[in-house]
């Protein structure tokens, strides 16, 4: 228990990416993402503009478990007590 699973962090971390790709896309050249799949209009791109937003939502939820700088003593096994004390 506690050991984070691989699978739901790597699809939500490609999620991620491909949504921060977009905003920069847009901001840059004025072009989305979703004009692949044939626009908002499509129910493909919906659903993966969905996915990117519930990815978002997990991340918030499970970061600081899961992140080594945000949480560095995760992991680490609990000094044994000196003899002194």
């Amino acid at each position: 228990m506690g050991k984070h699973k691989k699978g739901p962090h790597m699809i939500t971390f490609l999620l991620l990416l491909v949504g921060g790709i977009n905003w920069g896309l847009q901001g840059a050249l004025n072009w989305d993402i979703s004009q692949l799949f044939g626009g908002m209009e499509n129910i493909v791109s919906r659903i993966i503009f969905v996915l990117i937003g519930l990815s978002a939502v997990y991340e918030i939820a499970t970061h600081k478990k899961n992140c080594k700088k945000c949480n560095p003593n995760e992991g680490m096994k609990p000094l044994a007590p000196s003899a002194g004390n």
